[in-house]
């Protein structure tokens, strides 16, 4: 299988509603079947009175559990058109619940096709997904001389910049792309004349939210959006 790295930082919700009858859609991140389970039967009970609560989540970066279901609505007309709309956007470790309060209009096949998995696209639409990069954290050491030139070079390289600290030298922490790693490490030294210092700290998974770069366990996310 291959490895997915889009998922789900907050979770969210949406509604539609096809010839009256209410499809709400709910996504939320999850790490474990045993999550997935438990916010199934959160919504559930949130949503007693509801003729189905159909749902699919797919657990895994390697999509190594993968689950859905109809609730007794016809078979493959619910938990697999949801499962499909996760699968198309490559996400791992979500699960979503579509909950149909019923407005005594059949849709049949196809409409039902459409209805739950427009739905699941509307409660993704609400939700705040990330694609997670790996990089490795690297940590530079200059004196006031270098760092102007650290910085520009930064700049006009689009190198993730985490945070700069200024004492009697000047520490900058960097977060760089395997495949950028030689290739910047020779360029610092080329404009330091060999001064600067290198460390190579730990690989991270990071991504961008709302113009923030986050790292590690940063990455660790509230349930709604």
């Amino acid at each position: 299988m291959a490895v997915w790295t889009k998922t789900v930082y907050q979770g969210g919700a949406g509604e539609i509603t096809e010839k009256k009858s209410r499809f709400i859609a709910t996504v939320r991140p999850v790490k474990t079947e045993d999550e997935a389970l438990a916010f199934i039967e959160q919504m559930k009970k949130k949503y007693w009175d509801a003729r189905h609560n159909c749902y699919a989540y797919i657990i895994g970066e390697n999509q190594s559990c993968v689950r859905s279901s109809d609730d007794g609505e016809p078979q493959g007309t619910a938990g697999h058109p949801m499962l499909d709309v996760l699968m198309g956007e490559r996400l791992y470790n979500v699960a979503v619940v579509v909950t149909r309060y019923f407005g005594g209009v059949l849709l049949g096949t196809g409409g039902l096709v459409r209805a739950y998995g427009g739905a699941v696209r509307e409660g993704l639409e609400n939700s705040v997904l990330i694609e997670k990069k790996k990089g490795m954290l690297v940590e530079i050491m200059t004196d006031y001389t270098g760092i102007g030139k650290l910085q520009y070079l930064s700049a006009s390289e689009k190198i993730t910049v985490l945070d700069t600290e200024y004492a009697d030298m000047v520490r900058m922490r960097v977060l760089l792309e395997p495949e950028r790693l030689e290739w910047f490490r020779g360029t610092v030294m080329d404009s330091t004349s060999g001064k600067a210092g290198w460390t190579e700290l730990t690989e991270e998974y990071y991504a961008e939210v709302d113009g923030r770069v986050l790292v590690g366990e940063e990455l660790e996310c509230g349930e709604e959006a």
